[in-house]
């Protein structure tokens, strides 16, 4: 049987290649930073989700090691039969209060996280209103969910509020959005979501895994930036970004919602708990962040520094996000109160052949970058996604802008 399926697959992986869409894995010999080794060279790392430099920051490697030997290595079974240990339920604890939320529960992974969540709250009577850009395990959750399916334009107000007129048939009603969206490095305008939320009393979900840890005066989120701690019901987001980037993820909620996704949420009950090391070295995170503003100021520093030099060399780069302290009516909404550059910044190119060219030709210059292309984002807004980080240096930012310069000049993209 599998020498038919094996033809059948073999044009798909080549319909893959000649798009353009093949995805090439290269091969990191080092610890993650921003100095990584890859193919055998030593490079600067610009396509990481590491943005307080946490990933291999000697003190969470330290409680890690120390977690090791006092805790074990796997915890071998799921949370409600023998998986939960005592320091389980303090970084849940920790993480509630620092998100600002009643309880927290953990997940190994975002995706689960978002996985396990409509379904579990919404059923065949009720409705779930989503943006039309949000993360995949977002659209993967909602298509396990029963409920009746809304999407709105992206972060279009107007447009969510047809939709939540469309639901109000509906027995239970929830917005969902990303916080940060991945792919432009734009904020969701949460004061206007949050406010038609109450005008048609529907839930808010928000997935911040772009944002919490360095997003708001506290780095607590998109919520807090946009001074809607509160308002929001619903928060997942990961620990594999900013919080240490290894693995892992939450939902912090309102108690009686957590409470039925530890009795009801599938990802929950029927797959492993995170391991100790990783739970033991989140804690040592939540402390640096909780104790010091530095590397979130470090990080916002850096990303000024890298958009500045990149504006003044001709890229055209998106990201910039404003924060408008909406009150109803959209129509009418209050003038700017904040502005937000985020540390994903999109290197707009247009093509898919010139994002891919260009990051290759940066590789050769020892800056590590991806291109981005079709499905991932629309055609004809091909990117390269630059990530900063607290680590970087102001020589490595410098170096990146020349590098990213030249070889544009090179291939006609700026003059």
């Amino acid at each position: 049987m599998f020498e038919q399926v094996r033809e059948h697959y073999g044009k798909t992986l080549e319909e893959i290649r000649k798009a353009g869409l093949w995805k090439e894995e290269r091969v990191i010999a080092s610890p993650q930073g921003v100095e990584i080794e890859v193919n055998g060279k030593r490079v600067l790392n610009f396509c990481a989700n590491n943005y307080l430099g946490l990933a291999n920051h000697p003190k969470v490697v330290e409680a890690a090691q120390r977690s090791l030997k006092e805790r074990g290595y796997g915890m071998s079974s799921v949370r409600f039969i023998c998986g939960t240990q005592d320091q389980h339920k303090e970084l849940e604890k920790r993480l509630s209060e620092f998100v600002g939320m009643e309880e927290t529960i953990l997940y190994s992974s975002c995706f689960d996280a978002n996985g396990g969540l409509f379904e579990t709250l919404l059923g065949e009577q009720d409705a779930i209103i989503s943006d039309a850009l949000n993360h995949a395990s977002i659209i993967d959750g909602v298509r396990l969910c029963k409920a009746s399916r809304f999407r709105y334009e992206h972060a279009d107000m107007k447009d969510l509020e047809e939709k939540l007129k469309a639901a109000q048939g509906n027995r239970l009603r929830m917005i969902a959005t990303d916080g940060v969206f991945s792919m432009d490095g734009d904020v969701a305008p949460l004061p206007a979501i949050c406010d038609l939320a109450e005008k048609y009393k529907a839930m808010v979900m928000v997935d911040d895994s772009h944002a919490t840890g360095f997003v708001g005066k506290k780095g607590r989120g998109s919520h807090e930036f946009h001074n809607c701690m509160g308002r929001v019901d619903i928060i997942t987001s990961t620990l594999g970004k900013a919080l240490g980037g290894a693995t892992g993820g939450f939902t912090s909620a309102k108690k009686e919602i957590v409470q039925l996704l530890r009795n009801r949420s599938r990802p929950y009950l029927f797959s492993n708990t995170v391991a100790p090391t990783i739970v033991a070295a989140s804690l040592a995170v939540v402390d640096l962040i909780e104790r010091s503003d530095d590397l979130r100021k470090k990080l916002e520093a850096n990303t000024q520094k890298f958009r500045s030099g990149m504006a003044e060399a001709g890229f055209n780069i998106a990201g910039t996000h404003t924060s408008t302290g909406s009150k109803l009516p959209v129509a009418q909404q209050a003038p700017p109160v904040a502005r937000y550059e985020h540390p994903i910044v999109p290197i707009m190119l247009g093509e898919a052949k010139v994002a891919t060219e260009m990051a290759g030709k940066l590789l050769e210059k020892g800056i590590y970058v991806i291109g981005f292309s079709f499905p991932v984002v629309a055609e004809g807004k091909a990117r390269i996604r630059v990530q900063l980080s607290a680590a970087h240096q102001d020589r490595h930012i410098d170096q990146a802008v020349a590098a990213f310069t030249a070889v544009a000049r090179e291939m006609g993209v700026v003059k």
